[in-house]
C-alpha cells in the first residue's frame, strides 16, 4: 500500500515523526480483487494538529470545510467481467469500509456518483479515465492531476494493470 509519514511536537516541544508506516484505516478489499483503499488523514474544520483523526472516522464525504486524504487503487475493468465477482458482496464491502461514499454510488449506473466535495487527483501509477456524466472522458496517467468539482462521475481502468490515485477530498457547499 502507501507509506505514510506524519510529523508532530514531542513533550519538550521539538518537531518529531510521529509515525512512518502505512496507514491505519488501509484495506485490500476480498470481493473486488485488486480493489484498496487507505485514508491518510483527515480534519475538522478548523484543522488543527492532532492525534491520528483516521481510526475515528466515521464519514469518508467531508462536510464543508473538512478534508479527508486517500488512496485508491481501481484493479481492471476485467476483474468487474470476472463470472466470479460477486457485485451484492462487493457493495456491501464498500458500505461497510467506507461510511458516506459508498451510499452515494448509483446501483444502477456502475461507478457513477457525485459527492459534495471539490476533490484534488493525483496518479501514482497506471491509467484511469475520469468518465463523466455528459459523455466526455480524460484518459490519465502517472503524475496527471484532477480537479474534480462535484461533478457526476466514474473513474474507470480500462487497461490491464491497477491505477493507483491519491485524492483529496474538501467538502462543499451543495450547489443546487
Amino acid at each position: 500500500m502507501v507509506r505514510r509519514v506524519v510529523s508532530g511536537v514531542s513533550p519538550s516541544g521539538k518537531p518529531v515523526i510521529v509515525s512512518d508506516g502505512e496507514p491505519p484505516r488501509t484495506r485490500q478489499f476480498t470481493h473486488t480483487s485488486g480493489f484498496a483503499r487507505s485514508v491518510v488523514w483527515n480534519t475538522a474544520s478548523p484543522a488543527v494538529p492532532s492525534e491520528d483523526p483516521t481510526a475515528d472516522l466515521t464519514n469518508f464525504v467531508p462536510a464543508p470545510g473538512e478534508t479527508v486524504a486517500l488512496t485508491v487503487t481501481f484493479p481492471p475493468g476485467s476483474v468487474y467481467a470476472d463470472p466470479s465477482w460477486d457485485p451484492i458482496a462487493a457493495a456491501a464491502e464498500q458500505l461497510e469500509a467506507s461510511p458516506g461514499l459508498a451510499e452515494l454510488f448509483e446501483p444502477d449506473n456502475p461507478g457513477m456518483h457525485t459527492t459534495p466535495t471539490v476533490d484534488y487527483g493525483v496518479v501514482l501509477s497506471g491509467e484511469i479515465v475520469l468518465d463523466l456524466d455528459g459523455g466526455e472522458t480524460a484518459v490519465l496517467g502517472p503524475g496527471d492531476i484532477v480537479v474534480q468539482n462535484a461533478t457526476r462521475h466514474a473513474w474507470r481502468n480500462n487497461g490491464t494493470e491497477p491505477a493507483t490515485m491519491f485524492f483529496v477530498l474538501i467538502g462543499a457547499d451543495r450547489i443546487s
